[in-house]
């Protein structure tokens, strides 16, 4: 065991637009950090939080990096207790896989702290147990991208399977995250049981498309895939100004526009070459809404949690 060890763990897209509950990716332009210090107590226990918020609950039904941390102290039946921080650097109710980074990144610091009983992958049962508490049953898309980087497809969830899908070279995804709040539970209460028989098929379709696109760098299939027709009209007026958003970004360039997650955020694919102005189309359409919005870049090919071992680690704490 040791003394102490932070993880970060970055933002990610949830859905990426086709891909709804089944594909996810990592978006290293926000992290939330973690660091658990070994405590003679049993039980995890809360002891500072920053960045974005100054607070947040302190028990483990309500938070989801101390949730996440205790299901790994259990299941190692360790003797010891953990104390954690928490830095707060994705915004929460943005579409921006905030409540999975927090989850991912209290799972890894506490397997690191426990000697690394679980590799990375082994850790996907624990985050999940954390990311319910935000929401019951959890969604693996954001959570898997967090932990693993990159595109990722949930292939299966019982037995669990899961795989990084090739993205390809020089594409950039922009986020503008506007000053909006969309709760996950209602944007998910709102979508209908059932869809038409055409709709199911071009939705197949689509994804298809985007993830052999991806595979092979074509970016006619990418772009040809990269429309959500199941889930986005559905949601598209809970945010008065979607329409017009992704109107500006695939004026200017972009592969493919949709929300992050269930919103508000809305994200963008481009080619490098096109990034500054699809970025700035973006932020143009959310000015013109007179909606405030920030912006977010970071390579598709994002990294996912990562862990540090250092002296910083436990003075932080």
């Amino acid at each position: 065991m040791r003394q102490a060890a932070s993880a970060s763990a970055p933002a990610s897209i949830g859905n990426v637009g086709v891909g709804f509950d089944i594909l996810g990716q990592a978006f290293e332009a926000a992290h939330d950090v973690v660091t658990a210090v070994r405590d003679e107590r049993p039980g995890v226990h809360l002891v500072d939080v920053s960045g974005l918020v100054s607070s947040l609950p302190d028990d483990t039904a309500s938070n989801t990096a101390l949730a996440a941390a205790d299901a790994v102290l259990k299941s190692v039946g360790s003797p010891c207790g953990l104390r954690l921080s928490i830095v707060k650097g994705v915004p929460l109710a943005a579409g921006m896989g905030g409540s999975a980074a927090s989850a991912v990144a209290g799972a890894a610091a506490a397997n690191a702290v426990l000697g690394e009983p679980y590799s990375l992958g082994e850790l996907l049962p624990f985050v999940l147990e954390g990311e319910r508490v935000a929401s019951d049953p959890p969604h693996w898309d954001n959570v898997m991208a967090s932990l693993l980087g990159g595109l990722v497809l949930a292939a299966r969830e019982e037995p669990a399977l899961i795989q990084r899908v090739p993205v390809p070279d020089g594409v950039t995804s922009i986020v503008l995250h506007p000053e909006v709040k969309i709760e996950t539970r209602m944007a998910r209460s709102i979508l209908g049981s059932e869809v038409p028989l055409k709709v199911a098929v071009e939705h197949g379709r689509r994804v298809a498309s985007f993830i052999l696109g991806c595979s092979t760098n074509d970016f006619d299939l990418l772009r040809s895939g990269f429309e959500d027709v199941l889930v986005e009209p559905q949601r598209q007026h809970l945010l008065p100004c979607f329409n017009q958003v992704k109107a500006a970004a695939l004026g200017s360039g972009a592969l493919g526009c949709s929300f992050s997650g269930s919103g508000p955020s809305v994200f963008a694919w481009a080619v490098d070459a096109d990034a500054d102005a699809v970025e700035n189309a973006l932020s143009m359409a959310f000015a013109d809404a007179d909606v405030p919005a920030r912006a977010y870049r970071a390579p598709v090919s994002s990294g996912g949690v990562k862990v540090t071992f250092s002296d910083e680690a436990l003075a932080a704490a």
